[in-house]
C-alpha cells in the first residue's frame, strides 16, 4: 500500500436509512476536527505547498469566498474545479402567477464535488473500526421547511433527526434534545412538549427560537436499544447547523 494515500477512520453502525435489511450497516467517518479558513491556510505554509505566507493566502481566499458568494447571490453557477455550487428554490408555487414569497419558498445552496476533489477518490483508504461502541449515534438531519439536509434551521418547524438508539429515555432531567452555541456555548433544550415523534431510530422536534448563529446538536438519553442504559449518555452531532 501506497504510503502517499489518504486515510479515513469510520464506525459501522446500523443502517436505518433503510428499512428493508436489518442486517445492514453503514460507515460513518470519524470526524477529525472541523478547520477554519485561517487553519487550512495555515496548514497549506506548514507542508510547503504555498510561497505565500498564511496571512496573505487567508486575505485573498476571504476576497475570493465573498466574490463567489456574490455571484451565486445573483444567479451565477460556479465550478472551482474542487465543487460546484448554484442556487435553488425550495417550495411549490400554487399557481403559475404566484410570485415568490418567503413564507411559501426560500433559497439555499446546493454544493457538489467536483472533477479534481473526484480524483482524489481513489488515493483514499479507509480503516473500519468495527461496531461502533456506545451505538448511539446522529447520522441525518433535515430541516423540514427548507429540505436543507445537515446544514440550515428553521426556526419554529419540524426537524427531523435519524440516527440509532437516540429516543429519548429514562428519568434523568438533562435528557433531551439540545441546540448549543458554537460562540457563547448557550444551551437551548427543545421542551418535551415540542418532540414531534420520539422514537430509537427518528426523532422529530419543533426547533425552537433560536437567534441567527452556528450550532451543535447533541441528545442526552439512556436509549439502549429499547432498553435502559445503566447511565445517560450524550449523542453529539459532528455537523455544525446554521439559524440564518
Amino acid at each position: 500500500m501506497s504510503e502517499n494515500k489518504y486515510r479515513i477512520k469510520a464506525y459501522l453502525y446500523e443502517n436505518v436509512l433503510t428499512k428493508d435489511n436489518s442486517n445492514d450497516f453503514m460507515a460513518k467517518p470519524v470526524s477529525e476536527r472541523t478547520v477554519s479558513v485561517s487553519q487550512i491556510c495555515q496548514s497549506a505554509v506548514s507542508r510547503g505547498r504555498a510561497d505565500i505566507s498564511a496571512a496573505v493566502m487567508e486575505h485573498a481566499t476571504e476576497i475570493f469566498l465573498e466574490e463567489m458568494a456574490y455571484l451565486l447571490c445573483r444567479g451565477y453557477s460556479v465550478n472551482t474545479g474542487y465543487f460546484t455550487a448554484n442556487a435553488g428554490i425550495h417550495g411549490f408555487f400554487g399557481s403559475a402567477s404566484e410570485t415568490f414569497s418567503k413564507d411559501r419558498q426560500n433559497v439555499i445552496f446546493h454544493f457538489h464535488q467536483g472533477e479534481k476533489l473526484r480524483a482524489a477518490i481513489p488515493d483514499i483508504e479507509v480503516d473500519v473500526l468495527g461496531l461502533a461502541t456506545p451505538a448511539s449515534a446522529i447520522l441525518q438531519v433535515t430541516d423540514v421547511k427548507s429540505g436543507s439536509v445537515n446544514d440550515l434551521l428553521t426556526p419554529g418547524r419540524n426537524l427531523s433527526i435519524v440516527g440509532t438508539q437516540i429516543k429519548i429515555m429514562g428519568d434523568d432531567p438533562a435528557r433531551g434534545v439540545y441546540f448549543i452555541d458554537t460562540a457563547t456555548q448557550a444551551k437551548t433544550m427543545v421542551p418535551a412538549f415540542d418532540i414531534v415523534s420520539n422514537n430509537t431510530s427518528e426523532l422529530i422536534v419543533v426547533i425552537p427560537a433560536l437567534p441567527a448563529g452556528k450550532y451543535h446538536l447533541e441528545v442526552i438519553t439512556r436509549d439502549g436499544e429499547g432498553t435502559l442504559l445503566k447511565k445517560s449518555q450524550t449523542v453529539a452531532f459532528d455537523h455544525i447547523l446554521t439559524v440564518e
